[in-house]
């Protein structure tokens, strides 16, 4: 079996787990696989080797920033708020379409 040679063997994190990688981590190591595809003077098995870690890269970088659409769009609490208190209901005091009051308790 042969040894990597050039940036391979100099590259301890092209064996890393993409799935265990922090965005910042993939974005970095996603530049470093295109500025060496850029580059050129690879052999072709290490071109495919550096495409298909870009892919996979650039795949997991997008689920990373797809990832917060997918939380509860909760409204965000006002600052010296606890979370825990809920906001006073939107027709609270206002007047309603039909002329009265609501939220005071009238009947």
């Amino acid at each position: 079996m042969s040894q990597p040679t050039g940036s391979a063997a100099n590259d301890p994190a092209a064996d890393q787990d993409v799935s265990k990688l922090s965005y910042e981590q993939a974005r970095e190591q996603l530049v470093s696989v295109v500025s060496q595809l850029e580059a050129g003077g690879v052999t072709l098995e290490r071109s495919l080797a550096l495409w298909e870690r870009g892919e996979a890269l650039a795949d997991h970088c997008e689920s990373c920033l797809r990832a917060p659409r997918n939380v509860s769009r909760r409204p965000a609490t006002k600052p010296g708020k606890p979370a825990s208190q809920s906001p006073r209901p939107r027709t609270a005091g206002r007047v309603g379409w039909w002329g009265r009051r609501s939220g005071l308790g009238e009947a």
